[in-house]
Parts: C-alpha cells; sequence; structure tokens
C-alpha cells in the first residue's frame, strides 16, 4: 500500500512519515501544502491513502481534498485529515467534502494504526 503525507510541518510530515513505515506502508509522496500535494500525486500515481492537515499555506487541507475528489483519478484513494481543528462543524466539512476519516492532533501511533485498520489500509 502507498502513502502520503501532506502538512505544512516538516517535523509532523517525518512522524507521520516514520509512522506509516512502521505500519507497512511506502510513504511515496510529502508536500508542505495543497498545491505541492496534487502536484506530488500526480507524479507518484496511485497513492491509496493520505493523511492531510488542515491548515497550510497556499491550498489548506479542505481545499486539497475539493480538488482530489473533483478527479475521477483518486476516487479509491482514502483521505484521513489529521489536524488541531476540534470544531464539529470543520469535521463534518471535511467528511462532506470527501474525506474518510478525522482525527485530532494530538494523536497517538495507535490512533493512526485503528484509523488505517477502519479504512481497510493495513490488517
Amino acid at each position: 500500500m502507498r502513502a502520503m503525507v501532506v502538512d505544512d510541518s516538516r517535523a509532523m510530515r517525518t512522524l507521520l512519515r516514520n509512522l506509516l513505515k512502521s505500519t507497512g506502508l511506502d510513504v511515496v509522496a510529502e508536500a508542505g501544502n495543497g498545491i505541492e500535494a496534487l502536484a506530488a500525486l500526480k507524479a507518484a500515481g496511485t497513492v491509496d491513502v493520505a493523511l492531510v492537515d488542515w491548515n497550510m499555506p497556499e491550498m489548506n487541507g479542505f481545499e486539497f481534498i475539493q480538488a482530489v475528489r473533483a478527479d475521477d483519478t483518486w476516487t479509491a484513494m482514502r483521505i484521513i485529515m489529521v489536524t488541531t481543528e476540534s470544531e464539529i462543524e470543520k469535521m463534518t466539512k471535511a467528511l462532506e467534502a470527501g474525506a474518510n476519516e478525522y482525527i485530532m492532533k494530538p494523536f497517538t501511533k495507535d490512533a493512526i494504526r485503528d484509523k488505517l485498520q477502519l479504512l481497510g489500509v493495513i490488517g
């Protein structure tokens, strides 16, 4: 399974990349904002799951989800919003836009693993 991490924090990208690798996923792309993420996604080809932050410069995570879901190429890609945004309205908005799951920062390794299992990305 192939994964990508989209977050404007280099430290968070590293943390998530290492966590995903520890579950057996191949992290094929990383990006610091939605614009970089779209370019990385096109270059990477098939990506099974993306972990995406909401608050980023240039194109935020919500806008990235909208762009991805508007393109049939990535219909099967699962998206987990990983963010500090805790308002129920934002969670609902992200899920309605096409995110498959939503997880709050700070998170535990087990919480990420649970979401990946729930989506069928890992066993």
